[in-house]
């Protein structure tokens, strides 16, 4: 019978950092809740300071919270069990840099203990699957951004963990490069690995997660699928003119739920078809030209800045 208890579990998490200097408690994580289940990839989102990496910091076991607990795989963090159970790669990983990347693989194995024939086995298997193989007896001091992230994606799968987390993957890859690093996602959940990642690259995000937690000023502003939180957009309408005067499309845009000007084309949102029949006609009556009335699809995008809008205050 398959183990059912998550693969990360997050409870009502908090952290507070306080700083001598400037006299003053910075609330960074407040009240944070989530679970991923083995076999899914979760996205942790929202805008910068969110919170997101000091969440990451705390399943890891690296920051200790106020409040709250976590456990990954069943076993409390922090906990030397937790920290073995995961592959993690860092948003900015800092290596040694006059070490190749076979070195430092090798490396690495050994803080795993895999013993040296597996490690040297293992490290050749993930430099190919990361694409970097060709590049892996050079001096990393030597290597780009992109390539370096290839290789820190290599020693998170080393260990072969059943739990990757994984803070910002896709930072400094090319499209080809995001493309590989989405697969490999898609590989890992297939055989039953759950990935926590954060990324500012949503497009991404939209094509590999399944589900999402949106934290905006240290709480989780909402989470669910995919599916079931763009839908919180259901019912909107596109309205596309061309040829309005600017002093139109300021007026109609402050009476929309969005506006978007590109080169001779204002895109509306309106929240009800209701609403987008009237905002044609008086785009019309502007003196524009109505190019297209259309069912609004939501973004994460959307999403995101929407529920940023209004930010709980975090500094006390």
């Amino acid at each position: 019978m398959a183990d059912a208890t998550p693969a990360i579990e997050a409870r009502n998490l908090g952290k507070t950092f306080r700083s001598p200097m400037l006299r003053r408690r910075v609330r960074a994580v407040v009240d944070v809740s989530f679970t991923v289940e083995r076999g899914e990839i979760f996205g942790l989102l929202g805008p910068n300071g969110a919170g997101k990496t000091t969440v990451i910091k705390m399943l890891l076991g690296l920051v200790r919270p106020d409040a709250g607990s976590a456990r990954i795989l069943g076993l409390d963090v922090p906990s030397a069990e937790s920290r073995a159970a995961v592959g993690f790669l860092p948003e900015n990983p800092y290596f040694y840099d006059h070490l190749t990347g076979h070195e430092l693989l090798d490396y690495y194995g050994g803080l795993f203990g895999i013993p040296r024939a597996q490690r040297r086995r293992r490290a050749a298997q993930a430099l190919e699957r990361v694409g970097i193989a060709y590049a892996a007896d050079q001096p990393l001091r030597k290597l780009s951004k992109g390539m370096l992230q290839r290789i820190g994606m290599a020693q998170a799968l080393l260990s072969d963990a059943r739990v990757l987390i994984l803070d910002e993957p896709m930072s400094g890859l090319d499209p080809i490069g995001r493309k590989e690093f989405r697969d490999i996602l898609i590989e890992r959940r297939r055989e039953g690995v759950a990935i926590l990642f954060s990324s500012h690259i949503l497009p991404d995000v939209e094509m590999v997660a399944d589900r999402v937690a949106i934290l905006t000023a240290g709480s989780v502003a909402s989470q669910g699928t995919l599916g079931a939180l763009l839908s919180m957009d259901a019912g909107a309408v596109e309205v596309a003119t061309s040829g309005l005067p600017p002093e139109a499309a300021a007026r109609l845009a402050a009476g929309a739920r969005g506006h978007e000007r590109r080169g001779d084309v204002d895109r509306f949102i309106a929240a009800t078809q209701a609403d987008a029949v009237a905002l044609a006609q008086q785009a019309v009556s502007a003196g524009g030209r109505l190019v297209e009335i259309a069912p609004h699809r939501g973004t994460l995008e959307d999403l995101i800045v929407r529920l940023s809008t209004n930010p709980r205050k975090r500094d006390q």
